[in-house]
């Protein structure tokens, strides 16, 4: 199956249309932090063909099919093998001090939802992995099977929005001292039989918030987007642009709490008339968060959660 098969980029023409002003110019740079399968890469070097576009992303094998994906936009597109938490570090090594544009799709890839060796989806039993990449860093398995139980309850319940949490670990204590725990048909079937029948009957496979904060756990995404959102505000050049879709609440609060610090006046309340230091650096393009359209959700199912925020630079930040 093909990149391209697998993968509909969710929000598709939002983002393409928030980011437009900033990358219509020539020599416009774009980072595409979070390349997954390269749809919105591909979309963003095909309407913008004077841009130049970075695409990140931590999944080997990801890079490895956007590549193909990319390679006929030739040296507009260079890929690097990097986590979104290092964007600065990624900048600076290809000695960009400022980009016109930046894209974050937060979450899992279609790539690695689809792939059952990787752990990711709680509906087929798969080895509890959960890696991004595959290369570094410790599995879900190795989460549950060595984290003492007041860790486990914090990441159920900080991560997962888990309000079983303690009843789902006491189960899992309980069975991995019997033996310990490799796949995911085995931590979904404990989790059914720890919570209510009142519990089970609503919201969904009730399963989704323990595999959700063990990845988060897992993978560091809080961790590393408690960096990366704030190094965009700090590498987006005046008149660029940000677009960032998330697909929880955990991680569209933090965004949102980015932006709107950015979008604020940092002036001491009374003054007649504020400094150009204290006025705002950004400018919020979105009300609130946007959501995609029936249209999108009833095409791709995957995009129901999504939440899309926007801003652009108006000013330089002022030491």
């Amino acid at each position: 199956m093909t990149s391209e098969s697998r993968h509909v980029p969710v929000m598709l023409q939002r983002c393409l249309d928030l980011l437009a002003p900033a990358l219509e110019r020539p020599g416009a740079v774009v980072v595409d932090c979070t390349l997954g399968l390269g749809g919105h890469s591909e979309a963003l070097l095909t309407r913008f063909p004077e841009a130049r576009l970075i695409g990140l992303d931590r999944d080997k094998e990801a890079l490895r099919l956007s590549g193909e994906r990319l390679a006929p936009f030739g040296d507009r597109a260079t890929l690097v093998h990097a986590v979104y938490a290092d964007l600065a570090e990624v900048l600076d090594g290809l000695r960009l001090p400022a980009v016109q544009g930046i894209l974050f799709d937060l979450g899992v890839s279609s790539m690695q939802l689809d792939e059952a060796d990787r752990g990711f989806a709680y509906a087929q039993d798969a080895p509890l992995d959960m890696r991004m990449d595959q290369t570094t860093g410790i599995s879900a398995a190795e989460v549950l099977n060595t984290y003492a139980p007041g860790e486990l309850v914090r990441i159920l319940r900080q991560y997962g929005e888990e309000k079983q949490a303690k009843r789902i670990v006491s189960a899992v204590v309980r069975e991995r001292d019997k033996e310990p725990f490799t796949n995911s048909a085995r931590l979904v079937e404990l989790i059914r039989d720890s919570l209510p029948q009142a519990v089970k009957r609503t919201g969904g496979n009730p399963a989704k918030r323990t595999f959700q904060a063990l990845r988060i756990e897992v993978n560091g995404e809080l961790s590393g987007l408690e960096r990366a959102i704030p190094a965009a505000v700090d590498r987006i050049a005046v008149g660029g642009r940000i677009a960032v879709l998330s697909y929880h609440s955990l991680e569209d609060r933090l965004v949102k709490q980015v932006f709107a610090a950015g979008a604020t006046t940092t002036a001491p309340p009374g003054l007649p008339v504020v400094p150009e230091k204290y006025q705002p650096k950004l400018k919020l393009l979105t009300r609130g968060a946007e959501l995609p359209t029936e249209e999108e959700i009833a095409e791709n199912r995957r995009a129901a959660p999504a939440r899309c925020r926007g801003v652009e630079r108006i000013r330089e930040a002022k030491l």
